[in-house]
């Protein structure tokens, strides 16, 4: 499984970004597809994701201003962020895990600037 990131950038506090992810198998093979970041100094949490049935879950930092979306036709899942805090600085990973194997997408930056 290979996972495609794209988005990031700089922007401002309280601007928005969005982040997409595309996995080179189908969606509905993956139990969970997700984004994850890593800021520094800090170990690697869990943003948002997506779990096989459609489920999804937000950390509670982000819960309000971020959305998680897939795209089953197009094997993508999608992280719109809105109202950004310079706290949401970080590394962002596209994960997913398939049975008992977690695969990592390259990692991108996302500054938001106070």
């Amino acid at each position: 499984v290979q996972l495609q990131a794209s988005g990031g950038g700089l922007v401002q506090a309280g601007g928005s970004l969005r982040l997409s992810c595309a996995a080179s198998v189908s969606i509905f093979t993956l139990d969970v597809m997700g984004w994850y970041r890593e800021a520094p100094g800090k170990k690697r949490e869990m943003v948002a994701a997506v779990i096989s049935g459609g489920n999804t879950n937000y950390a509670d930092s982000v819960k309000g201003r971020f959305t998680i979306s897939r795209d089953n036709a197009k094997n993508t899942v999608d992280l719109q962020m809105n109202t950004l805090k310079p706290e949401d600085t970080a590394v962002y990973y596209c994960g997913a895990r398939q049975l008992t194997e977690v695969y990592w997408g390259q990692g991108t930056l996302v500054t938001v600037s106070s």
